[in-house]
């Protein structure tokens, strides 16, 4: 198993419909997460920013990320979500949410 944690923007005034739509997250993204090897999924907010914690319990993470990429609901979603999102300049090539660097974990 491997922990990410990613971070972006919220735009200002799209708190509230973000999380209206993070309350009934669509079954079918939900399963799309699950069948990309995606577990304990969780988003934080503070202050304008999203901060994304999961865990990847697969062996082929491009793959997986590829085909939850592919998958026609998930599109759909993201239509309706990166617009109320701001990626970082700082940003990977390929990335929307900027990837961190673990610097601590403790079980």
């Amino acid at each position: 198993m491997k922990r990410f944690g990613q971070i972006i923007k919220l735009r200002p005034g799209r708190l509230d419909i973000y999380r209206e739509y993070h309350a009934e997250v669509w079954p079918d993204v939900l399963k799309r997460l699950e069948k990309s090897n995606i577990r304990n999924y969780s988003i934080f907010h503070k202050d304008g920013y999203l901060f994304g914690y999961y865990e990847y319990i697969g062996s082929d993470y491009e793959k997986d990320m590829a085909d939850l990429a592919a998958d026609a609901v998930t599109k759909d979603w993201w239509k309706i979500m990166k617009p109320m999102q701001q990626p970082f300049k700082s940003r990977n090539k390929g990335e929307w949410w900027a990837d961190m660097e673990e610097v601590f974990h403790t079980d």
